[in-house]
């Protein structure tokens, strides 16, 4: 088959074997996915235009981030929210932590780490192990072989599920490491359009399965790093989780498509208006961050006058940090306990704070009209 072919294994399971990349024969850009890669590419244009727009994009983009972990963990059935992210971050000894938080804080790490080793190393098999081994850092995930590609059989399938009644088996390790080389080869190509080899990296790194655990958190990250790699984002600002979350079903159904009929076709269009649909909302939210942060600016002005100068470098501290409490704020931006207790009071005053806990000591505030604009999905 096009995409790769099913092979019975001595213990009657069937596994599947990918192709290399690229298809053949090759993909068909009919129209409409000629017309979709057109447009995707301009929303991704733009995106990236906004940043130079935004005062300090720097700022921004760390709730992007946390976002896309929150996210793309609840793809894999973490319950933590971007709130337990913020808390964890300021009180990681907290009591009422989710359990599965630091997956969620892992990814976080993950994204970071993996955009300051591409300054370093290509995209490869090598960064890639890199990636999983932050992913799985501490807590549960020491068994599952961090940063190790599997030495043994995995499958997909529901809970409780088994090698005789998985979903999909992918290719067994021998041909694992084949295919894992033929992608590290796609990886290094030019020829096809970046969101295009986007799109088939994606879907041959999850057909392959390399690793026992997160493989389709791995899998989402290498969208983000490729279009970093290749300087179509100056700044990670796309995530498709969301995306992939929303429409969870014709994502699986599309991946399945490509493995038992060769319809990569189907695919890449769904992938495209991935990137469309998230281009478009991400630039929405970058605008409404910076009509917000003017906005709030001139509220602060017009109401604490004169000491209105360390008001605004609070500001811009909740934009990385929307959720603080005193000695945060203290430490920030570099004043007396009293000094910062009062600030934090007067944001309360003009309604840019709340009181996030009930608690009279180790009191958190929230910056809540900001952090609406990522919650809201």
């Amino acid at each position: 088959m096009r995409s790769g072919h099913f092979v019975k294994q001595a213990s009657g399971y069937r596994a599947f074997i990918p192709a290399p990349l690229p298809p053949d024969p090759p993909i068909q850009m009919d129209s409409e996915m000629v017309a979709l890669l057109s447009h995707a590419d301009l929303a991704l244009g733009r995106l990236d235009g906004a940043t130079l727009i935004l005062p300090n994009p720097n700022l921004f983009v760390a709730m992007f981030v946390r976002q896309e972990a929150v996210l793309s963990s609840q793809i894999e059935g973490t319950q933590s929210t971007l709130e337990d992210v913020l808390v964890f971050e300021i009180d990681e000894a907290g009591e009422d932590q989710p359990k599965d938080i630091e997956e969620v804080v892992n990814y976080v790490r993950a994204i970071n780490f993996g955009l300051e080793r591409l300054e370093q190393l290509p995209m490869s098999l090598r960064l890639i192990r890199e990636i999983h081994s932050e992913l799985l850092m501490g807590g549960r995930g020491g068994h599952l072989t961090p940063g190790e590609f599997r030495r043994s059989q995995n499958w997909i399938g529901p809970a409780g599920s088994t090698l005789t009644n998985a979903t999909f088996i992918p290719p067994p390790v021998p041909e694992m490491y084949e295919a894992l080389g033929n992608l590290e080869s796609f990886l290094h190509q030019s020829t096809y359009p970046v969101l295009i080899q986007c799109g088939l990296a994606h879907a041959q790194f999850e057909t392959i399965h390399p690793f026992l655990d997160r493989n389709g958190r791995v899998g989402r990250l290498l969208i983000t790093f490729m279009l970093c790699e290749r300087q179509v984002l100056m700044r990670p600002l796309l995530y498709l989780s969301y995306y992939f979350k929303l429409h969870r079903m014709e994502y699986y159904d599309r991946l399945s498509a490509v493995r038992t009929q060769g319809d990569w076709e189907g695919w890449l269009k769904f992938f495209l208006r991935g990137v469309l649909e998230v281009s478009h909302e991400a630039l929405d939210r970058a605008k409404a961050i910076l009509e917000l942060r003017e906005s709030h600016r001139q509220i602060l002005i017009t109401h604490l006058d004169h000491q209105a100068s360390r008001a605004l470098q609070l500001l811009e501290v909740l934009f990385t940090q929307p959720i603080v409490t005193v000695r945060l704020v203290e430490k920030a931006i570099q004043c007396s306990y009293v000094t910062a207790n009062k600030i934090i009071k007067q944001f309360e005053e003009v309604g840019l704070l709340q009181k996030n806990n009930g608690a009279q000591r180790n009191r958190r505030f929230r910056y809540d009209a900001y952090l609406r604009l990522f919650e809201a999905e």
